[in-house]
């Protein structure tokens, strides 16, 4: 790579790069679950539920790397549909405990089948060496977090 600014090429660097992979996956995720309604942010939250039990809404941003205005209103559209409850601590209404309901619980159960097949389809032909390495790279690139 040369070191002129007439050089860089957007579509070359790592940002863009994950960006249009993030989009891929997401847009074969909304074709594969039956649930049109369900969006891949939302399916994380629900998996971080489930695997976590009872959270307060910053355990969820930290599990999930979903900024907190959007889990907000990620459990506000799974409140409304009866996949989680969210309680409001006494005084202070934007401190709450979330947690699944048994349709939320039962959602995880049915799709993650397809999140499994969702992943093999991000994959594409890479081979099992290959995905091994990507998966340890973006768990580096993402910090300690991600391991």
């Amino acid at each position: 790579m040369s070191d002129t600014p007439t050089d860089y090429r957007f579509n070359d660097q790592i940002g863009h790069l994950l960006r249009r992979a993030y989009q891929r996956h997401v847009a074969i995720f909304q074709q594969a679950v039956p649930d049109a309604q369900l969006t891949a942010a939302q399916f994380v939250v629900l998996c971080t539920l489930r695997d976590r039990g009872t959270c307060r809404i910053p355990a969820i941003v930290e599990a999930t790397a979903i900024d907190d205005a959007s889990v907000r209103g990620i459990v506000e559209r799974l409140k409304w549909r009866g996949l989680l409850t969210a309680t409001h601590e006494p005084g202070d209404a934007r401190r709450m405990e979330v947690a699944l309901t048994p349709d939320g619980r039962a959602l995880v159960e049915q799709t993650v089948p397809f999140a499994r097949e969702i992943s093999e389809r991000t994959f594409g032909d890479l081979t099992a060496d290959e995905r091994s390495t990507i998966v340890a790279l973006l768990r580096r690139l993402s910090g300690p977090a991600a391991s």
